[in-house]
Formats: structure tokens, sequence, C-alpha cells
């Protein structure tokens, strides 16, 4: 039984006007606060009371994960870059200088991986549908506007683009109608994925906006929701003023008879510690909902098999579904928190042999790059030769789905891109080498 909540939502946000005086709790002094100021003039920052103050422990910073987690470090970017912006705060440049050596420094950071804002954008005749994407035949991703901010921001988020405030960088649509009326004109679409941002930053009646008209869509099976949170707000779920009317929703959607796969973020163990998110995860799912974990596999802040065995079990207990885990994405301050594709192999693998077969479910590591999403399998010997084994977990080409693959073993490789292929001259997703080239 739902019980009605009362009271207001208590959340209360932190960004970069805040950032000076929550890095004085870790006892930096005033050049690394300058430096780390400087990063977060390009890259974003957003955080809240709850995870500065119960999630984050100050006495362990700057090595505290959760805190590395959310507030930029001032080696994340090169140093003459933080060095050059630093130098303009210090001297009190204009907001419009530091703004344009912000924009310079941000286009080098492949802000839109993947061809995103141009191989995944759908159409209607020959006009482009902002704010979706369709990458794979059955699924279609939906950034609706009120959605494209988080309760916290996480220094290695792919999606880092959507939150500096360039109109230009941003995916976001307000038109549920042109929604529902391309899924009409394209029925191989079977699910619909709302995705940000962070879609659970709407208010109830924002979301239901959204999600209400997809219910009449015969064709859809399923409807996920992109999420971090249970990790970052649980209160969204328990206290807030529309607790209650968010999980009628989702039961809304059970009782149409779609799916609804609630994908929640978790990058480490302590995100779940607190009793709130117990509660929360229980509400969730008494809705008929079920709950699917992932994260990126990150440096510094859970590239370690005890911490992923440790969040699949406690996943697992709290009626999760342990999910993926991916590679860092090929943007934003990547070599900062990449980890090579040999290390995250063995990470995953010591971790998935050390978890009952229930938490097995899990996928990974996965590389969500421009053919598909990429699962490093192995490493093996082959004909004399050392390998990483690989297949596309799913792919813009259906045909490639499931069929492995062979790139050549290079131990500092940290994306697909590093890699090159064994035993062909292309990967399987590349286009063919004509044959005048083969035999010049």
């Amino acid at each position: 039984m739902i019980l009605k909540q009362t009271g207001s939502r208590g959340f209360r946000a932190y960004t970069s006007k805040h950032l000076d005086e929550l890095l004085k709790r870790a006892g930096l002094d005033d050049g690394e606060r300058l430096r780390i100021r400087a990063v977060a003039t390009v890259l974003p920052f957003r955080t809240n009371a709850y995870v500065v103050d119960d999630l984050i422990d100050w006495a362990a910073v700057p090595d505290d994960p959760i805190y590395r987690l959310v507030f930029p470090q001032a080696d994340m970017l090169p140093a003459d870059d933080v060095n050059r912006i630093a130098d303009l705060l210090r001297g009190g440049a204009s907001t419009a200088e530091v703004n344009a050596v912000a924009h310079e420094v941000r286009m080098r950071l492949n802000p839109h991986p993947a061809g995103q804002l141009d191989l995944n954008l759908p159409r209607i005749g020959h006009e482009p549908i902002p704010g979706m994407q369709h990458k794979y035949p059955e699924t279609v991703l939906y950034f609706p506007k009120q959605g494209q901010t988080c309760h916290a921001y996480c220094t290695y988020c792919f999606r880092w683009a959507q939150f500096v405030g360039e109109p230009d960088l941003k995916m976001a649509s307000d038109d549920v109608h042109q929604l529902t009326g391309y899924l009409k004109e394209h029925p191989e679409v079977t699910n619909v994925l709302f995705t940000g941002g962070d879609p659970m930053i709407m208010g109830e009646p924002v979301l239901s906006r959204y999600v209400e008209p997809l219910l009449g869509l015969e064709q859809l099976e399923s409807i996920r929701i992109g999420t971090k949170s249970l990790a970052y707000w649980p209160q969204r779920y328990v206290t807030d003023p529309d607790a209650d009317d968010t999980l009628r929703l989702f039961e809304r959607v059970v009782e149409s008879g779609r799916n609804l796969a609630f994908m929640a973020h978790f990058s480490h163990p302590r995100e779940m510690e607190s009793p709130m998110v117990e509660k929360a995860v229980r509400r969730i799912l008494d809705t008929g909902a079920v709950i699917r974990t992932q994260a990126p596999l990150i440096r510094s802040i859970n590239d370690d098999p005890a911490t992923w065995q440790t969040m699949w079990r406690r996943q697992l207990s709290l009626g999760m579904v342990p999910y993926y885990m991916f590679v860092e994405r090929d943007t934003g301050p990547q070599d900062y928190f990449a980890v090579p594709l040999a290390r995250a192999y063995e990470i995953y693998r010591d971790a998935y042999s050390s978890v009952s077969g229930l938490c097995r479910t899990v996928r990974g590591p996965s590389m969500s790059a421009t053919p598909g999403k990429v699962c490093v399998d192995g490493v093996a010997e082959i004909a004399g030769q050392r390998v990483f084994v690989l297949h596309l977990i799913q792919a813009r080409d259906p045909e490639l789905v499931g069929r492995p693959f062979f790139a050549k073993y290079d131990p500092r490789a940290t994306w697909l891109t590093d890699l090159r292929p064994a035993f062909a001259d292309r990967f399987p997703y590349e286009p063919a080498i004509p044959s005048a080239r083969l035999s010049a």
C-alpha cells in the first residue's frame, strides 16, 4: 500500500558558485582550490546536501571515492589548460574571456562520442528530430527537456556536454507528440529509453506528460528510465512530496502490460549504505518495475575487483539485477579515468568469479562505441598470437550481434579505436577494403 507523503522536498543543490567554500572542508590550499575552480569552468559541477553530508567521508578527502566521483580534480585536464584558466581567474578576467577559453578546451574533449549527433539522429522525412537518438533498430533514446540536469554530476559522465550551458552541444525535446509520431512510423521500435541528464529530476506531473502517451502504443514492450537518483537522492521515492504519485505512475506502466526497467547507476558500494536507499528500492520494486544496475569502471573510484564484487552482492540482496560494467567512454577527461582494457577484463573476471550465479547477470567490460556495444570477453593465445576476444552485445547492424572477433593484444589500449584487427585486415563492422586497393 502506498501512503501519501507530505512536506517539502528538502533538496539543496550546490553548484560552481559554492565550490570554493565546499573545498575548504577538504583543507585544500588557495592554489589547489583555484586550479579546481579552473577545471570547473570547463566541466560541469553540481552536487547536493545529501551527497556532501551523508556520502562523502571528508576525513578521507581527496582519496574518498565519492568525493572523487562528484568533485573536479585539479589534474583532470592538461596542466597547461588548467594553468591558463587559473591565471585568468586570478587576474579577474571577464566571464566572456574565461568562457571563451573553456569552450576551446571543451572542443578538444570529444563532447559527443560515437557519432551520436549524426549517426543516431532520427528524421521525419528530411527533417532531423531534436532530442532523440535511434542507434539500434528496436531502441529509441529520448531526452526530455526538463530532465537534462541531475541531482549531482559525476566527474566521469559521458553526457557532460549536456550540462555546460552550450546550446549547440545539448540534446533535448519537449515535443512528446513528435516522439509518438516517430514511433508510429517505426513499428520496429519496441522500447524507449528516457535519458539525460536524469529523467527522475522531473516531478511526477512532468514525467507523466512524457510517459503516459507511450502507453497507447501497442508496439512498445518496455520503457526504460536511466537514472542516478537512487544513489544521489533516494528521497525522490520515499519522502519527496510527489514520491507516491511517481510510484503510481510506475504502477500504471506495469499495469499497461509493459516492462518498466529502472536503469540505476551505482558507481561505488557506499552509495547503497543509506537506509533511505533500501526503502527507495523496495518501494520501486513493489510497483512491479525491475531495477537493473550499471556503471563504468573508473580509475581511482572503483578500479578493483572487491569494489565490484561488493556492489553486485549488495544489489542482489536488495532485489536489483546487476546488468553492465561499462568501459569509460572516449570523451571528457577520459585519460584521467580510463582503465586499460586488459586490466578492465581482469577486474571484471576476478569480481565475476567471486559472486554467486544470481549475480552473474552482469555483462562487461562493455564499450558503447560507434558500431555498438563491444564486450571484451577475454585475452587468449591463438595460433601463437596474443589477442583480445570480443563480441558485439548490440550493434547498428543486427547481423553482427553475438559474432566473436579478435584484436591484437595491446596492454595500453583503453578504447576500441586503440585496437587493431587480428587474423583479418579489418574488424567485422568496418567496410570492406576495395579489391583494387588490396592489389595495389
